[in-house]
C-alpha cells in the first residue's frame, strides 16, 4: 500500500467546511495547525493597522488513490466560485511510514477493496 501526505491550506472560515468534505470524501485523521500567510498582494489596511486573516493547515496521511479523491473535494470547496481560489490543496508522497492507527490501515484497505 501506497501513502500521501495531503496538506490543504485554507482561511481559517472554510476549516469546519473543509474537514467535513475530508471525512465525506473518505479522509480520516487529520492534524491542524494555525499559521498566517503572506502573499502576492498587498494586505488591506485599516486606520494604517494591516488586516491578515488567519489561515489552518490541515495535514493528512492518506492511502495513495484515496489521496486524490479527498484533494478533489478540497479543491471544490477552496474554489467554489470557479474563478478565484480561497486556499492550496497538494499531495506529497510518503516512502515510508509508522506509528499509523491500525484501524485507519483497516479503513484504508476497505477503500481499496471498494474502488476494485
Amino acid at each position: 500500500m501506497k501513502f500521501s501526505a495531503l496538506v490543504a491550506i485554507v482561511p481559517e472560515e472554510l476549516e469546519q467546511e473543509c474537514l467535513d468534505e475530508a471525512n465525506r470524501s473518505g479522509g480520516g485523521g487529520v492534524t491542524l495547525l494555525s499559521g498566517r500567510g503572506l502573499g502576492g498582494e498587498p494586505k488591506k489596511t485599516f486606520f494604517g493597522l494591516t488586516f491578515e486573516g488567519s489561515q489552518t493547515v490541515l495535514l493528512m496521511v492518506l492511502e495513495k488513490g484515496l489521496s486524490l479523491s479527498v484533494l478533489k473535494a478540497l479543491q471544490k470547496v477552496i474554489n467554489h466560485d470557479g474563478e478565484s481560489s480561497r486556499g492550496v490543496v497538494f499531495t506529497i508522497p510518503i516512502e515510508h511510514l509508522g506509528g499509523l492507527d491500525v484501524s485507519q490501515l483497516e479503513r484504508f484497505e476497505q477503500h481499496l477493496r471498494e474502488s476494485l
